[in-house]
């Protein structure tokens, strides 16, 4: 839909005519317009109603701008409904290197975004298949890593190899997490041992890199899936685009550290749109030999 089109229509339906104060703001072109009416495209600037954004999975109608989305979302987009199982609820990051207003951010984000932490591990199904699921929400302190973030993934590897059970972890992440110093740090090779673990007891592990999954978490257990599935166009890499650049002294290409330059590059093995992702997930897991629970 057309921009002046669309204001029009948007005009028509809350300008009301009885109101003396309403024809004065129509008059001048100043119309009231309730808040979160309408969503403008970062990508395309195309504009459209934000129930029709949000019934399309966030995704935009006109050029598949995957938007971010909460754990919430994402979890209702991917498992089935009422089978999702927490773990590690309880745990939350204390202030080990006694950063200034630390505890008080933490606390925000968790009233904010209902969650600890800024990933949320469990076991649920999706489609009727079982597995342990981990999603990074990155409203929550750009989901950085410390480490309650590092313990919960890893965790969360542990209780898979014990019940043999696949794994899947979609990845949204400014890195590690600054805040917390060396301690944040040291989770790269905490969660990427236990990938290992899991892996060598003969464990399936599946990562979804949705946007953005960059830094520390790009460097550890995001990149060391079995199966690699990004959103389309999401961005992916480790340092910033102008650091890479100033390093090596050459022009990057304008698509470095999308999915799709990722994928050209062998870095991803499919990219999967939003709302095919659980069909996805479902078939790759009964590909490799796992059977649906049983009602």
């Amino acid at each position: 839909m057309d921009i002046e089109e669309l204001f029009k229509v948007v005009k028509s339906r809350f300008t009301d005519d009885s109101h003396s104060s309403a024809d004065k703001k129509e008059a001048k072109g100043d119309v009231e317009i309730p808040q979160d009416l309408l969503f403008k495209c970062p990508r395309c600037s195309g504009v459209f109603y934000n129930e029709e954004f949000v019934n399309n999975k966030k995704v935009c109608p006109k050029c598949s701008y995957h938007a971010r989305l909460t754990w919430q979302e994402r979890l209702e987009l991917t498992a089935d409904k009422e089978s999702f199982k927490p773990f590690d609820e309880n745990l939350r990051s204390l202030n080990p290197i006694g950063f200034p207003k630390y505890e008080e951010k933490v606390q925000k984000c968790i009233e904010e975004c209902e969650t600890n932490e800024a990933i949320v591990t469990g076991e649920c199904t999706i489609r009727g298949y079982r597995c342990v699921i981990g999603i990074m929400d990155s409203h929550f302190m750009m989901a950085s890593m410390g480490s309650v973030v590092g313990e919960k993934i890893t965790r969360a590897f542990e209780y898979a190899e014990k019940k043999k059970l696949p794994v899947i972890m979609f990845t949204a992440s400014g890195g590690a997490r600054m805040q917390e110093g060396i301690v944040s740090l040291m989770q790269m090779a905490k969660t990427s041992g236990a990938v290992k673990l899991h892996s060598d007891a003969g464990g399936l592990y599946i990562a979804v890199m949705t946007d953005p999954t960059t830094g520390g978490v790009t460097a550890s257990f995001a990149s060391l899936a079995d199966v690699t599935i990004a959103e389309p166009k999401v961005l992916i890499g480790f340092a910033g685009r102008r650091v890479i650049q100033d390093t090596i002294r050459q022009r990057l290409p304008d698509d470095f550290q999308s999915a799709e330059f990722q994928q050209d590059c062998g870095f991803v093995d499919m990219i999967v749109e939003r709302g095919m992702m659980r069909k996805r997930l479902s078939n790759i897991l009964k590909l490799h030999g796992f059977h649906k629970e049983s009602n």
